[in-house]
């Protein structure tokens, strides 16, 4: 298969996946190494197609799918993460990005997509056997996520007990 069918294949694959798809289940199913599904990811991107890389692999954003998207600030610190994000996913949120505001750097963005409790756990996990830092450690707390809801009533609730715990900046 040569190089234009192969991407052109890995993007019909990554708009049928109903969950992110790995680079190394993309290498095995074309034959071909994780360095070049990465190679060809980088192409598709430079064409305009809106693939993100997730610990979860990799995803296609489409259009959001009728969800309603918000772009919420928040605070809180490096031990209420967990509470945070549990929060908006047990309300049937799904948390896209984190996004914070580097005095040098300026906007740095993390990919999320959390939409479960397991999807909290695992991100969880993986903060703690890292040993790494949250990007809102960068910022005293302070951060921006992106975030959906299936309704209004949803995104509604989410940000009403967001409020109510003391995470949401308004």
């Amino acid at each position: 298969m040569r190089g234009e069918e192969r991407r052109e294949s890995i993007l019909n694959y990554l708009k049928k996946a109903s969950s992110p798809v790995k680079g190394g289940e993309l290498s095995k199913l074309y034959n071909v190494s994780r360095q070049v599904i990465v190679q060809d990811i980088a192409l598709l991107r430079a064409e305009g197609h809106d693939i993100i890389a997730t610990p979860q692999g990799y995803i296609l954003m489409t259009n959001n799918n009728g969800y309603i998207r918000k772009i919420i600030a928040v605070k809180h610190d490096e031990n209420q993460i967990e509470e945070e994000l549990r929060t908006i996913v047990g309300l049937g949120g799904r948390i896209i990005d984190v996004t914070i505001e580097h005095k040098i750097y300026g906007e740095i963005t993390g990919k999320l997509m959390l939409k479960s409790i397991y999807d909290v756990e695992m991100f969880i996990n993986k903060l703690k056997d890292s040993n790494a830092k949250p990007l809102s450690n960068l910022t005293e707390g302070v951060h921006i996520h992106t975030i959906e809801a299936d309704s209004e009533k949803d995104m509604e609730r989410i940000l009403k007990v967001l409020k109510e715990k003391g995470f949401l900046i308004e």
